[in-house]
């Protein structure tokens, strides 16, 4: 038997490819720091408010514009605009117990209390807050997601024909249709699986439960 020779009648060899480790090995992340015991309860999520704020910056804008264009027409030597000298007189000669002076300041004060509470209110009711377990993640529950998980773990008890969720912020209010079955048994497994479910929805303030069990009612022929 002869050996494998190469052109040069010599043993070939060929060099193997050597590995990178530096691509092979996993990146080393930092762990995430974790909340001490008492620390995991946050707030609600607040709101942007950007209609609000658009609507407000858009009257702001015009209204500013409005004013510029006649105050600059007035230094060009040009006759102001009718409608600046009508209020200016309104102004200068309706009493302050006018009705129309009474009205206009009684819709500028609810306005600015109106944006007064959108500032001070953090809004975004349908966003209900989780337990934070991390120092920098924060996470949220629509409400109608939660009222879905709420009514899917309903329908899965025997005998339950229909379920009706209506969630809040502090309470979950659930109406159940039973078809057979007797209603205590079913009210009993109903509240045992909603009150592990909301556990296990990980809300920082989990809602009351509120169950109503009843017999569909007889359709009129």
């Amino acid at each position: 038997m002869s050996e494998p020779q190469g052109s040069n009648g010599s043993e070939s060899t060929q060099r193997l490819p050597v590995l990178d480790r530096t691509a092979t090995e996993p990146a080393v992340h930092d762990p995430l720091p974790i909340l001490e015991k008492g620390q995991e309860r946050n707030g609600r999520f607040w709101s942007a408010r950007r209609v609000p704020a658009a609507v407000l910056a858009l009257l702001l804008l015009v209204g500013a514009g409005a004013f510029l264009y006649d105050i600059t027409a007035v230094r060009a030597h040009r006759p102001a605009m009718s409608w600046r000298k009508s209020l200016a007189a309104q102004l200068a000669e309706r009493p302050l117990d006018d009705t129309w002076v009474l009205v206009g300041a009684g819709i500028a004060v609810a306005l600015g209390g109106w944006l007064l509470v959108l500032a001070v209110t953090p809004g975004l009711r349908g966003v209900l807050p989780m337990r934070r377990t991390h120092v920098d993640v924060r996470a949220g529950l629509h409400r109608a997601a939660a009222a879905m998980v709420l009514r899917d773990r309903a329908v899965e008890v025997s005998g339950v024909q229909s379920v009706r969720v209506r969630l809040t912020r502090t309470r979950a209010d659930v109406h159940a249709l039973a078809h057979f079955r007797e209603l205590d048994d079913v009210r009993a497994d109903l509240d045992d699986v909603l009150a592990h479910a909301i556990r296990g929805l990980g809300l920082t303030r989990p809602p009351a439960l509120a169950l109503r069990v009843a017999r569909p009612g007889r359709k009129k022929g």
